[in-house]
């Protein structure tokens, strides 16, 4: 790792919490990272932005910003764009790509034009649909499927259909969170998820992780609370696989216009050995069950490493001259 003059920083923000459904996993993250960046000697505090006015940072003489909140209202663009307003550079995405990746139905139909692989899906739009419209979608995706809110991180209000008589409940729950709710396909296989770092050409995928959670259920509870689900890295995956998902992931992070880092959640179908990609993060979390870390370990980076090296690709967006290197449009650029 190239040496770092973490004084060159100035006073350094590590955005915590929030008003996301995420709150609690944030906190957690930005505790992990805020007492990573101060063992290496950054001036780092940690700030709320549901305690405190973003305003607050501008007047209080932070010069950058390194984001550990998750979700809404801190991965979806709201607090990129206000720290572009303040301008205070900050980790990860930009408004566009954050905004876009956020909506996991955006998502797909850029990955999908793009020819990216994602399961089959139906959008309902709260209020544009109805009960027989809901009890239709079992034969249109089959069954299991799963149903999950368009915007919403950490498996919160995600639920896996096995009988038709679970759509409706499903669907509600997953509508008190977000007006969208998102119905996919279900792809029975290997979980593996792959996080990236860098931007553009200059981007690397970290090693693959395999994840096997009890009974397949990788839910809230077992991401951040059990010890049950067990990682695996080396992946230990067929020869040749873990490389072609790689170079996927690379592809469908570039096409959305990210960087500084993401980690995007792949299903690999057990009868084809074909990967579909479920969605992207853009602002991972950094506790201590994440995968980011986890993977980076694997690849010979501490955590300690790790947050300074995302610190120090702290940027705004009109400071990225460089946007345009992979050869790709950022998301919603004309052609």
């Amino acid at each position: 790792m190239t040496t770092i003059d973490v004084k060159s920083f100035g006073k350094v923000a590590v955005l915590m919490g929030g008003r996301s459904a995420e709150r609690e996993v944030s906190l957690m993250s930005g505790a992990g990272v805020l007492k990573a960046l101060q063992s290496k000697g950054v001036d780092a505090h940690a700030f709320d932005p549901d305690k405190r006015e973003l305003v607050e940072l501008k007047r209080k003489g932070f010069k950058r910003c390194f984001i550990a909140l998750h979700g809404r209202f801190g991965e979806d663009g709201t607090v990129q764009g206000a720290l572009e307003l303040l301008g205070i550079p900050y980790t990860g995405s930009g408004v566009m790509a954050s905004s876009v990746s956020i909506d996991k139905v955006m998502t797909k139909r850029i990955w999908i034009a793009e020819g990216v692989p994602t399961p089959r899906y139906v959008l309902l739009r709260r209020g544009a649909y109805d009960a027989e419209r809901v009890r239709a979608l079992p034969d249109e995706l089959g069954l299991p499927l799963i149903v999950k809110p368009a915007r919403e991180g950490s498996s919160i209000g995600v639920a896996k259909v096995l009988d038709a008589a679970q759509m409706q409940e499903a669907v509600d729950a997953a509508a008190q969170l977000d007006a969208d709710v998102l119905c996919e396909q279900f792809v029975s296989g290997d979980e593996v998820t792959c996080p990236v770092l860098g931007t553009g050409d200059a981007a690397t995928a970290l090693p693959v992780i395999r994840i096997v959670a009890p009974e397949g259920n990788y839910d809230y509870q077992n991401k951040y609370f059990t010890d049950d689900t067990k990682y695996l890295v080396p992946c230990g995956l067929p020869a040749g696989e873990e490389a072609a998902i790689q170079e996927l992931v690379l592809k469908a992070y570039r096409v959305l216009g990210c960087r500084g880092w993401g980690r995007i959640d792949v299903m690999i179908d057990a009868k084809t050995r074909q990967p579909s990609l479920l969605e992207i993060n853009t602002s991972p979390g950094m506790t201590g069950h994440s995968l980011v870390p986890m993977s980076a370990r694997a690849a010979g980076i501490s955590y300690e490493d790790l947050c300074l090296q995302l610190l120090a690709s702290a940027t705004l967006d009109h400071q990225r001259p460089e946007r345009r290197r992979s050869g790709q449009a950022a998301a919603g650029d004309g052609a």
